[in-house]
């Protein structure tokens, strides 16, 4: 299982249009506002991080009102 902490910001007056279509994203398992440097976190899993990177993140880049995202892969250490 692969998962990933997906950062976004946004345009301003966006913000609820783009929560909404996100979590509509196959993969996407949550969706909160947050404060500090970015405007959202989104966690995403599926099944492997390259099905993330060729199916869940062009859905993702298709939604209007994202100006910029920082993805993060999580890893389990043994």
């Amino acid at each position: 299982m692969a998962k990933v902490y997906l950062k976004l910001d946004l345009e301003t007056g966006k913000e609820n249009d783009v929560k909404t279509a996100l979590k509509k994203v196959a993969g996407v398992k949550s969706a909160d506002f947050v404060t500090g440097a970015h405007d959202l976190i989104a966690t995403i899993e599926a099944k492997s991080f390259e099905d993330v990177v060729t199916k869940t993140l062009p859905e993702v880049r298709k939604i209007k009102g994202i100006k910029k995202t920082i993805t993060d892969f999580a890893f389990e250490w043994a």
